[in-house]
């Protein structure tokens, strides 16, 4: 028998998940993913909706996970693999850094990952950013390469100076490398004048490539070194690969990242796919439930309860049943996986096991047909399901004898509700609908049909049972009329199918009736809308009144400003006690202050404005009244506000979600003349201390090392300089040089 998680099509699920997994750990759990306890499914659920709300990048796991393997395995990495796996776990331990201070179950997940430093630490002091070992990985390859150079050297300006001497005797002034070993390019037939050991020949055989006797041993030495150093080398290869396989933090960092790129899969899926988190309970109750792998599906809503334990669904062929029996399953299914399910709502019990008979299936080992497949599955369901158990039938009943059959599954059926299981059945049997209709603990139910044109709507119709409505699509067909009214006179003694027909009336009046209260409804939600407007226009009229009446006070308020002005000219000219009778009076005609002046229109603290005086723009930071404190570049300024000029469909910037980044600055120097290198690092760290910045990073390349000495001896001269030294290498190494900042 089929297991039931592949009758109910998760594999499919599976499927979807693991593309969009984004290592090969998470598309290695996506499709083996199965039931799980259901604290570890609640614990899944939360963890998909935090990765929905905080996004996250992911290091290369996968690359992590080969590399040590194969150093588990006893093999030697390259340093490009060494180099790439310490970026992964380099990067591992930057996602732990971020996660933990969420404090929330991804932050329990992060805390899985290992403190890989001592690690980190070996190779970064043993290989360069192109994960080259480096002349200070050991004191012995120090010495060894300290020597080559040199003696390397010294080979070369032996023969370019042999060439210089018998210039009639080469066919052109370069030193080749054959053999592992330095030598001349001779002419065929001058060899005799240069006297060594014949290392090649050009394909034309007009060059003879010769080893000089003056640099055989020195030739000799040189390959002595590099067999040593290529020794040295391997050796430390060695030593980083097993301090990678004894690191005993990787195991937990590759699970911890396996989850977290899987939950991030399941959050990409739930999305979209407009999955729900689930909640559990003790009932069935899915609101808006829909088939995630079908497109373009119909959402249904229904309750498994205690009141209502099973549902038995009827209707035409094609119509949705089996379709929302997987609905239901499936959603179970995801739900103890740990995933969303398919629904607006979802309230899951937690069933103990789920027993699905879907679909033929024939037993060719046993010799089956059908029906026995399907009595096989009913067999399972009777002697193992329990009260906390979930059953889906579809096609009850189907098979053999009408009658037979139709009295086999209501026993059936009666021995599952005695039982207290919970499930869905679906079936064609008239005696199984009468059975159900008025009976305790089970409730009929149908897929809507639309009779006009033929098709089905894969709507639930809770309450009613189906009709197969077989002589009513033979009528819309056109089947001969005389066949039609003979099949009418035999079914005459069918009472359930004219009963059936009684309720699919009422119904549809009911469904009738129900579009005209929701007319009516539309209606009095306009009015509604139309009073709500009108309250509106009536707070905008008022709010507009009282802008006219701040208007008059500002101007009686200038009015008496120039009427004070006035009384300080006479105090001046006249004496101060006649002013001074004439200010008591002012002031016990004014005796309530005017309000200040509202800003003007669109300035509001974060606005953008252009400063016309200035020519530049700047963000409103306060408003003090009259005046603005308004941010222009680094500096702040005190400004009229009405001087100032809002720009419109601008908006203050948002404060992000996602957690602080450290302000930093890089300038590019690569190219530049030293001059023009210093003045562009005088006028970056002018623009950093005016900003507030701390740090500053200077990209000028590897090169000669002219400009990066010279930028350097600038900055030790600098007072406004802290510190620098070399970006790690992974940044850029000596190619960068990073700048503290004074504070």
């Amino acid at each position: 028998m089929r297991d039931v998680l592949e009758v109910l099509e998760f594999p499919r699920v599976r499927a979807l998940l693991a593309e969009r997994a984004q290592t090969p750990l998470g598309r290695e759990l996506a499709l083996g993913l199965g039931p799980l306890s259901r604290q570890e499914a609640e614990t899944r659920h939360q963890l998909t909706q935090e990765a929905q709300s905080y996004p996250y990048a992911l290091p290369p796991a996968g690359e992590l996970r080969e590399a040590y393997r194969k150093a588990l395995a006893g093999g030697r990495l390259s340093g490009p693999e060494l180099l790439r796996a310490a970026q992964a776990l380099e990067g591992a331990m930057a996602l732990k850094a971020e996660l933990l201070p969420l404090e929330n179950a991804l932050s329990r997940v992060a805390e899985g990952i290992g403190d890989h430093a001592p690690f980190l630490g070996r190779v970064r002091k043993a290989l360069d950013e192109e994960g080259a070992v480096k002349d200070e990985a050991s004191p012995r390859l120090l010495a060894i390469r300290r020597e080559l150079k040199p003696l390397r050297q010294e080979i070369l300006d032996r023969l370019y100076a042999l060439m210089d001497r018998q210039r009639e005797a080469f066919q052109d002034r370069f030193v080749a490398f054959k053999r592992e070993r330095y030598c001349v390019p001779v002419k065929a037939g001058m060899a005799h004048k240069v006297p060594g050991i014949l290392l090649d020949e050009s394909e034309s055989g007009a060059t003879l490539f010769v080893e000089p006797l003056s640099v055989v041993k020195l030739n000799n030495r040189l390959q002595a070194l590099r067999l040593q150093e290529e020794e040295e080398v391997g050796r430390i290869l060695r030593e980083l690969s097993e301090r990678l396989a004894q690191d005993p933090g990787v195991p937990g960092t590759l699970e911890a990242l396996g989850l977290l790129d899987l939950v991030q899969a399941q959050a990409a899926l739930a999305k979209d796919l407009s999955l729900t988190r689930p909640r559990f309970g003790e009932a069935y109750r899915l609101q808006g439930a829909f088939h995630p792998l079908i497109p373009h599906p119909v959402r249904n809503t229904f309750t498994l309860d205690e009141k209502t334990r099973l549902i038995l669904i009827s209707g035409p062929n094609m119509g949705g049943k089996t379709a929302l029996l997987k609905t239901l399953g499936l959603a179970v299914l995801m739900a103890q996986s740990g995933l969303f399910v398919g629904a607006e709502r979802a309230l899951l019990a937690w069933p103990d096991r789920v027993f699905a008979d879907i679909g033929d299936e024939q037993s060719l080992q046993e010799n089956l047909s059908t029906f026995a497949g399907h009595l096989q599955r009913l067999k399972a369901m009777l002697l193992e399901a329990t009260a906390q158990s979930l059953v889906l039938i579809d096609e009850l009943g189907s098979g053999t004898d009408p009658e037979e059959g139709a009295a086999l599954s209501q026993a059936i059926l009666e021995a599952l509700l005695e039982r207290g299981v919970k499930g869905m059945v679906t079936t064609h049997l008239s005696p199984l609908k009468a059975f159900a209709q008025g009976r305790e603990g089970i409730q009929n139910a149908s897929m809507r049909f639309d009779l006009e044109r033929l098709r089905p709507t894969y709507e639930l119709v809770l309450g009613v049972p189906g009709r197969s409505y077989a002589l009513a699509i033979a009528r819309r067909l056109s089947l001969p009329e005389e066949v039609l009214r003979r099949a009418e006179a035999l079914q005459g003694g069918n009472r359930l199918e004219d009963l059936l027909e009684r309720l699919e009336a009422e119904r549809l009046a009911l469904e009738e009736e129900r579009r005209r209260l929701a007319a009516e409804l539309a209606q009095a939600e306009a009015l509604r809308a139309r009073l709500e407007a009108r309250e509106a226009r009536y707070q905008e009229e008022r709010a507009e009144r009282l802008r006219a009446l701040e208007e008059e006070v500002r101007g009686r308020l200038l009015q008496v400003e120039a009427e004070l002005k006035a009384l300080k000219e006479k105090a001046r000219s006249e004496g101060k006690r006649d002013a001074l009778r004439e200010l008591m009076a002012l002031k016990e005609k004014y005796a309530k202050k005017a309000p200040p002046p509202p800003p003007p229109p669109g300035l509001s603290p974060g606005a953008l404005v252009e400063v016309p005086s200035l020519g530049k723009r700047g963000r409103v930071v306060e408003l003090r009244g009259e005046e603005a404190l308004v941010q222009v570049g680094p500096v702040k300024l005190n400004l009229k506000a009405k001087e100032l000029k809002p720009l419109p469909g601008e908006e203050a910037p948002k404060p992000l979600l996602a957690k602080p980044r450290r302000e930093a600055k890089e300038v590019d120097l690569r190219g530049l003349t030293v001059e023009e290198a210093l003045l562009e690092v005088d006028d970056a760290l002018e623009e950093a201390k005016a900003l507030g910045l701390s740090t500053l990073r200077l990209l000028h390349g590897k090169g000669t090392g002219a400009l990066r000495q010279a930028i350097r001896e600038f900055l030790r001269r600098d007072k406004r300089v802290e510190g620098f030294a070399d970006a790690p290498p992974h940044e850029g190494g000596h190619g960068v040089t990073v700048v503290a900042l004074r504070g």
